[in-house]
């Protein structure tokens, strides 16, 4: 009997799952491994909404295999003691798993690969599983990774995708592999009170749902904040609970605007997986330095703190921080508004948003994540590096009628018109009644302040 081992790490299903097929054609039986790495927690990633999400994808995994013969071995340590363990115990001569690009990953595989060897154990590992297109797939002539994601869009949209590969009908598992318990949400404290259900199924179920209501729309809706006319699919994403490549092929089979508008979307987190693959100093360095003087924790702890609580004053970014403690995920407008906000009109270090995003987001990544916000904060892979997002101008644009803003800041419920986005405006007895803040800074004290700032006054 042959047995290969399949390391599930970002890639939480069983659908279109390319490592999990090749060891099912390798080998007569396969152990389907996860293990919690206390790395992760010490890394400070590990944190209650995810831990939560994860419980649910680990034990919706566990009962997917199960019907299929198999179950989800669980174990507990660093990574490559514990696959090294269980390929000892089981005799397997392969260990099947997906690329990532993070400084974590690329470590992990490295100390796997050293420690499988030096046991005669082959690693494989696949590409294309947590992205539509592998990282270094696509690149510009002369560079190794595209800086801008325009053309990159253009040369990925043009890539022949590998069809998505079904779930497999059985996973024979041998006997007698030792593994703890799979982890339960019900285990986990201080997570999110809106935190959404997570595993393969619940992802399946959204998106099946959302593509015969809300895809056709999208290209219209998606920056509608109070419509909300999102996907949320990320968190799904993120954990490997979708397959990007099977996302893509069933939006591109729908077609329409709608669809294509999506498939961007899906193209963007390749687009930053290419990018920090080719420059991993990108996770906590500016991708492109304009000298900034960031204020930082000692220098704005009360405007830092106001940016984090919702109580900025502008009902608008205190809309969105406030949905991100609920719900453990913010609409995408949304978190451009607040980023640009604490970056550019508080002239707060990004990292320090980042950070408090990766404490709350559901769909929280080192990928995603950090490159989103240095786009923001014009570090990054934006074209416009000193755009300023008006919170104004953006609130009037993306909820005319504060129907976001009354719903997620309810001491501005019963203000009516423009007012809502502006209630500094309404008389003094009014605004003193509301409990709401005044502005942290006027918008264009702001302004001045970081154009002078990037030497462009």
């Amino acid at each position: 009997m042959t047995v290969a081992v399949v390391l599930f790490t970002s890639d939480l299903r069983l659908h279109d799952h390319p490592p999990l097929r090749a060891a099912l054609r390798a080998a007569d039986r396969v152990v389907p491994l996860f293990v919690l790495d206390p790395g992760i927690r010490a890394a400070g990633f590990d944190v209650p909404n995810r831990r939560a999400f994860l419980a649910d994808c680990l034990r919706d995994l566990d009962a997917s295999l199960r019907r299929r013969g198999g179950r989800l071995v669980v174990r507990s340590g660093p990574v490559d003691r514990e696959a090294a363990a269980v390929a000892a115990e089981c005799g397997a001569s392969e260990v099947h798993m997906a690329a990532g690009v993070t400084a974590y990953a690329r470590h992990r595989e490295e100390r796997l690969r050293g420690r499988l060897g030096a046991g005669g154990v082959a690693l494989r590992v696949h590409e294309a599983v947590i992205t539509a297109v592998a990282p270094g797939a696509v690149t510009p002539a002369g560079s190794d990774h595209f800086a801008v994601f325009t053309p990159y869009f253009r040369r990925w949209d043009r890539e022949t995708l590998r069809e998505p590969l079904p779930a497999p009908r059985a996973v024979p598992v041998p006997e007698g592999v030792r593994g703890g318990p799979v982890p339960a949400r019900a285990d986990v404290s201080g997570t999110s009170p809106g935190l959404p259900d997570g595993g393969e199924t619940a992802g399946r179920n959204r998106f099946s749902r959302w593509l015969r209501a809300g895809l056709s729309s999208y290209g219209d809706r998606h920056d509608d904040l109070a419509g909300d006319g999102t996907s949320r699919l990320s968190p799904y994403l993120h954990f490997g609970a979708l397959s990007p490549v099977e996302l893509v092929h069933r939006a591109r089979r729908t077609g329409g605007p709608g669809a294509e508008a999506f498939v961007r979307q899906l193209c963007w987190r390749d687009f930053h997986h290419q990018v920090l693959a080719a420059r991993p100093g990108a996770s906590g360095t500016d991708y492109r330095t304009r000298h900034d003087h960031w204020r930082d924790e000692e220098d704005a702890a009360e405007d830092i703190a106001a940016w984090r609580e919702g109580r900025t004053g502008y009902p608008i970014v205190d809309a969105g921080m406030r949905q991100l403690r609920h719900e453990g995920w913010m609409h995408n407008r949304a978190r451009l508004l607040v980023a640009s906000f604490l970056t550019k009109t508080l002239y707060v270090d990004w990292r320090i948003g980042a950070r408090h995003f990766l404490d709350l987001l559901v769909d929280g990544d080192i990928v995603n994540n950090q490159l989103n916000w240095q786009w923001v904060a014009g570090t990054g892979t934006d074209t416009r590096p000193h755009r300023v997002l008006n919170p104004l101008v953006q609130a009037k644009r993306f909820d005319p009628g504060g129907a976001y803003v009354r719903r997620w800041v309810p001491e501005l419920g019963d203000v009516g018109g423009a007012a809502v986005h502006e209630p500094w405006r309404l008389p003094a007895e009014r605004r003193d009644a509301l409990g709401y803040p005044d502005p942290l800074i006027d918008l264009a004290d702001g302004l001045a302040r970081f154009k002078r700032a990037r030497g462009r006054d």
